[in-house]
Parts: C-alpha cells; sequence; structure tokens
C-alpha cells in the first residue's frame, strides 16, 4: 500500500505540472524521449548485474516462452472481439488490446514490486511485445512493414540494446570503473519517478471525463487490464510457473492501453479521439487494478 500511495502520488504531481503549465505537450515528449532513450537503458542493464545460476537462466526462458504466448493470445483475442466495430475502431481496440503501455510502466513497477530481478525479468519479457508492436502491430492500421526496416528498428531500440549490454554484464560481469556505475545507477534511479510523472501528465490533458465512461470504452479497459491478467494468472498458477515470473509476467500483461495507439491512430486514419480516450481511461483505472493484483500476487 505505501508503493501504490507513492506511485499515486507521483500521478497526482504530473497531473498537476500539466495542469498549471508547468510542462508543455512538446517539453513532455521530450520528457518521454529521454525516458525512453536514456534513463530507461540505464535501469535496465544494471538490472543484469546480479549472480548468475541455473535457476535464474531457467526462470529466464520460462519468462520469454510465457511472453510469447502472452502476444498470441492478445493478437487471438484482438481478431474476435472487435468484429462489430466500424473499422478506424477496430484498428484502435485491436492494437490497444495487443500492445500495452508495459515498456513504459511496466518496467518501473515491476522494479518497484519485486526489485531488480524483477526488472530484469520485466526487460526480456518486453522483447517479445516490442516485436510484435513495429511488426505484426504495426498492420493493424497499414500494410505490412519492409522487413528490413522492422528488423533494424527491433534491434537498434535502445531498450532491447540496454538487455544486451545487461547480458554481457550477468555473463562475463567486465569491471566497471565506479564513475560509469553510479552515473548510470543515478540515470536508473530516476525510472520510476518520472515515467509516473509522464503518466500523470497523459491523464491531465482529458477535458471531457463523462464522455470516456462510454461501455466500449469500459469493455476495452475490462479486458486489458482484468481478462488478459486473470488468464495469465490461471495459467501460470495452474502450469506450477515460478511465483516470480508470474508476477512480473501478470503485472505486465496489466498495463494499460500504449501510448502509440493515438500515435498510429492519428497518422494511418483511425478514431484518433477513441484512441486518446482508450489510452487516459485505461491507465486511470491502473490506479485501482495494479494494487488489486499486488494484493493478490
Amino acid at each position: 500500500m505505501t508503493l501504490q500511495g507513492m506511485l499515486f502520488l507521483l500521478t497526482a504531481i504530473g497531473i498537476l505540472t500539466r495542469r498549471s503549465q508547468l510542462f508543455s505537450k512538446e517539453a513532455q515528449g521530450i520528457l518521454t524521449d529521454l525516458i525512453l532513450y536514456v534513463i530507461l537503458p540505464c535501469n535496465i542493464a544494471l538490472s543484469f548485474r546480479i549472480e548468475l545460476n541455473q535457476e535464474l537462466l531457467e526462470n529466464l526462458g520460462v519468462g520469454f516462452a510465457v511472453a510469447w504466448v502472452i502476444q498470441a493470445l492478445a493478437w487471438a483475442m484482438s481478431r474476435v472481439l472487435y468484429l462489430k466495430y466500424p473499422e478506424p475502431t477496430k484498428r484502435v481496440l485491436q492494437y490497444a488490446t495487443v500492445c500495452s503501455n508495459g515498456g513504459f510502466m511496466g518496467n518501473p513497477i515491476a522494479e518497484s514490486v519485486f526489485g531488480a530481478t524483477g526488472l530484469m525479468y520485466a526487460s526480456v519479457f518486453l522483447i517479445p511485445q516490442r516485436i510484435v508492436m513495429w511488426s505484426a502491430g504495426v498492420t493493424l492500421f497499414t500494410e505490412a512493414p519492409d522487413k528490413k526496416a522492422l528488423v533494424k528498428k527491433v534491434v537498434t531500440h535502445p531498450c532491447i540494446i540496454a538487455v544486451y549490454v545487461g547480458m554481457i554484464l550477468m555473463f562475463f560481469d567486465p569491471p566497471i570503473p565506479a564513475f560509469v556505475e553510479r552515473t548510470a545507477s543515478a540515470l536508473g534511479s530516476c525510472t520510476t519517478p518520472l515515467s509516473m510523472l509522464m503518466v500523470g501528465m497523459i491523464l491531465a490533458d482529458v477535458d471531457d471525463i463523462q464522455s470516456m465512461f462510454s461501455w466500449d470504452i469500459i469493455r476495452y479497459t475490462l479486458i486489458r487490464l482484468v481478462i488478459l491478467p486473470g488468464i495469465i494468472f490461471v495459467g501460470c498458477r495452474l502450469t506450477g510457473i515460478d511465483e516470480l515470473v508470474t508476477g512480473v509476467a501478470v503485472l505486465l500483461t496489466a498495463m494499460p492501453a500504449a501510448c502509440m495507439t493515438t500515435i498510429l491512430a492519428s497518422k494511418y486514419q483511425g478514431d484518433t479521439m477513441f484512441a486518446s480516450k482508450c489510452v487516459v481511461f485505461s491507465t486511470a483505472m491502473t490506479l485501482v487494478s495494479l494494487p488489486v493484483w499486488c494484493m493478490l500476487l
């Protein structure tokens, strides 16, 4: 409850900074890039700097496999649950079901709940989603992307590069100058506060709150925050998967709609307003759903 109280307060500060015009929309975008391209990679790389053992390797492999199962499940659900919707709205719902905001919110929350090992599992867990996000996910809005460009975008993503660096640190344990490690650690420690401030800024941009309480948005939010993670929770429990792997898998599956949903909807003739409401409402509802999942785990 202390953790959730901290996350809620950070989110509230984010709302206040945006509402008071302390951060403009442009500054918000710059802060997002700073988190994704500098701060989060430092955090991810250092999370791998732990003692290697057989159980850890096995759990990483299991977590990676579970992540692919989740992506396949989300993809299958997205293809059958939204058939009655008009095409622009259907594209938004399908993409938002397949691609969550796990990369932005998931890593700091996994670290806050499960420590450095949880962050390491989360970093590996998110690799399949990043691949799907820039491949099959994009095809929901447009034609299949160029394969060469796709591969380049995935393998050169800063968070994926951070996983490469982390693997080197874990397997070979090279000596790192103290000032380099402390610099990376200082940057990485900013991940949780800055990420939750960004969540607050997203929530602050909603003016017509009542319009978000439509059945379509509530239904999507239940699928994203309750049904999908619920299936994973039950499946992991029944198959006896390690508790830490289960916890990370459930929490990252219970993340809200990806912010990219609105960006792609705007670029490829999707329902931009509906996409924004899905992102904001599902993000707001995590303030309720995540504490419940944390208690269950």
